[in-house]
Formats: structure tokens, sequence, C-alpha cells
């Protein structure tokens, strides 16, 4: 069993500082089928501008190029394999709560999974270990992943999901779909509007090498006088800082309704920090209401 620094960088994470941690197996499948033994998790994905927060059971994780879903009651998850370094089992010693956490190359924690049953703090025992000093998430195993110029949302998804779109926000020229900025400050209208009307949505937020998305009813908004925008969807609580997005862009892209629009917020850096869509078969009423609403929104 392999020790682990067990301090944590992950916005949001208890403050542990009196804790141990063992390395496990973070490559694929091995991954998905630890993930999946738990029952009952607290997930949390993001970073300072955009978090997504879900209690629930994992859907089994999917990587880049391979398909993707995201349904009631399951909590989805989509890896970068290259983009994980790590996966550790810690334990803090003072409260006996454990986390799943997979880190990058640089220690960062991007994607937590909090067990808060008992039952799944023993099962985390049965997660296969590496040795010390063995490298955790070995050669990464990544499909065919389609090029985003011509692809359709997933494609779109997959290069956020490489490097946070910054390769692809520098070149969106060759983008072949519609695609405009449109007002930051619309984000929270959005919101409010579906919540009002009881229209869902989908949202994925992204941390390095990781994605979390939801999709449901926004059954609550609510905004702090700091621009920190909160949404309740389905059985995921999403929190976007506006103060840390620079810029909003609205992108249409093939999805399984025909083109679907989604909008895109980035950080300072330029990185797609979350993602406000519709994912897969919502029916035809939804996807038309969304369409017409995504087209009302003024340009920037």
């Amino acid at each position: 069993m392999a020790n682990h620094d067990s301090r944590c960088s992950f916005e949001g994470c208890c403050g542990r500082r009196n804790g141990t941690a063992r390395l496990i197996d973070a490559r694929m499948p091995e991954l998905a089928r630890c993930l999946t033994l738990f029952q009952f998790v607290q997930a949390v994905t993001g970073g300072p501008v955009a978090r997504i927060d879900q209690a629930g059971s994992y859907a089994v994780p999917s990587l880049r190029g391979e398909a993707f879903a995201v349904r009631p009651g399951s909590i989805a998850l989509r890896i970068d394999s290259a983009g994980v370094d790590t996966a550790v089992v810690a334990r803090d010693e003072d409260t006996g709560s454990v986390a799943l956490r997979l880190l990058d190359a640089e220690g960062r924690t991007v994607h937590q999974g909090r067990l808060l049953s008992e039952g799944d703090r023993l099962l985390a025992g049965l997660a296969g270990t590496v040795d010390a000093g063995a490298s955790a998430a070995g050669p990464p195993v990544v499909p065919d992943v389609p090029e985003w110029e011509s692809g359709d949302q997933l494609a779109q998804l997959d290069a956020v999901l490489a490097d946070g779109g910054a390769a692809r926000r520098e070149a969106f020229h060759r983008y072949r779909g519609e695609h405009r900025p449109i007002e930051v400050d619309v984000v929270p209208a959005v919101l409010d509007h579906v919540c009002s009307v009881g229209l869902p949505i989908g949202v994925a937020v992204f941390a390095p090498a990781a994605m979390q998305a939801c999709g449901g009813r926004v059954h609550v908004t609510d905004r702090t006088v700091g621009g920190r925008v909160f949404a309740a969807v389905a059985e995921s609580s999403v929190e976007i800082d506006l103060a840390g997005v620079r810029a909003c862009h609205l992108v249409r892209s093939t999805a399984a309704h025909g083109p679907t629009s989604a909008l895109e917020l980035d950080d300072e850096d330029g990185r797609c920090v979350a993602v406000i869509t519709q994912f897969g078969m919502v029916g035809e009423d939804v996807h038309a209401a969304w369409e017409h609403l995504a087209a009302s929104l003024p340009d920037a």
C-alpha cells in the first residue's frame, strides 16, 4: 500500500490535515469498476469559476471518444485518461470521512467522490492498489476522438475536456458550425427563465481532465451580490462565479435532435469551465423551446 500526501487542493474539500491515503488503480476499466461499487457518493467536479455537486451513485464513467449519456439519478463523469495521473482513497482520521480523488500530474484534485455511507467506506478497502513509486494511471487509453472542427456535440465537449478548450478557442474560426459571442450577463436570466417555465436543461462542468454533467429541470436559482449564481438542476447543485467568466459563446452542433445550441462559459485564460445545453433525447418540444430561447439571446 502506498502512502500519499493527504493535503487536498480541491476547492470546497474538507479541511483535511490529519489523514492517510493510498494509491489505487486509475486505469480504465479498473477505475470504472471501483467508482460503480459505491451506492451513495457526493461527487464534485470544478474549480474556482464553476462547480457541480451531486449526491447519488456513479454511472459507468466514459473516456474521451466513447459514447456518453446523462441519465436521471446517476452521476455522469467523463475522463481524459491522459490527464488523470493518480487516484487515491483518502481517509480523515479525525472525522472518519473517506473520499476518492482523481489527481492530475500537478497533484490537483480534478474530481472528488466523498463516500457518504459506512458500507461504501468499507467497500473502499476493496479498491485495487498500486505499488509505491508506480504510475497509477499507466499508459493512457483514448479511443479515436472526432475532430471538433466538423464534429458533433460530443466532439466539442471532448475538445474542451482535452485542454480546457484553449486550443479550440484559439482556432475557432475553423469551426464549421454556427457560433457567436453573447453577453455573459444573460446566463442568470437564462437559468431564471428555464426555472420559471419548467424547461429542462443539461449542464456540464469541467476541471482538468474531468467533466461531470447533469440534466433535468431547474428547481431553484439564486444570485449573490458578488455575482455567484446557483442553480439546483435535477439532483445536482451548480455554482458559477460570473465575475470569473470572461466570455460566453453560443455554439450550435449536431446532437440527437439535430443542430443544438450550447452556452459555453470561458474563464480569463480562455478555458471553457461550463456548458449549458441539451443532452441526448429530450423531446422535440423541449429541443424547440431551447432553440427558440437560444436564438433570442443578444450578441455581445
